[in-house]
């Protein structure tokens, strides 16, 4: 079979023919200056300081923790291990992310942006050999303490 049977059209005609069946299929990327949108945009929305963690199930529990970026609220369960991560929904209300933590147990967390000093988070996996499954309001009560 001939890939080209036409040799009617010039060469890079037929090469612009396949650069764009091929950006068509999804098979290359838009070049990086089309890229105007940042991974995880969402979360950088979110102020730094002292945020209220306040578990949404029965038991009511709240805890303080003192971020610099909203991108922390990721792995609250793994967050001083080194992890990796896929990003599965990226949008202006939410990102879901999920993270596998070698050694040390994996999640999926879900952040729903309400504004920039609270969100809804929601987060399962397993830490420490034992399962979780949280649901989390985050409201910024003011500046850290150090």
């Amino acid at each position: 079979m001939e890939l080209c049977p036409n040799r009617s059209f010039p060469q890079h005609i037929w090469r612009m023919l396949a650069v764009g069946a091929a950006c068509a299929a999804g098979l290359i990327g838009a070049p990086a200056s089309h890229a105007v949108r940042q991974e995880l945009a969402l979360l950088d929305r979110l102020q730094s300081g002292q945020w209220e963690m306040r578990d949404r199930d029965s038991t009511g529990g709240r805890s303080r923790l003192c971020i610099a970026s909203g991108r922390e609220l990721i792995q609250l369960r793994h967050m001083h291990d080194a992890c990796k991560s896929f990003t599965i929904e990226d949008t202006a209300e939410a990102v879901t992310v999920q993270y596998t933590c070698p050694g040390h147990g994996f999640g999926r967390t879900r952040v729903r942006f309400e504004n920039a000093q609270l969100a809804q988070i929601e987060t399962q996996g397993v830490a420490q050999g034992l399962p979780f499954d949280t649901s989390t309001e985050a409201r910024r009560v003011g500046t850290c303490m150090h």
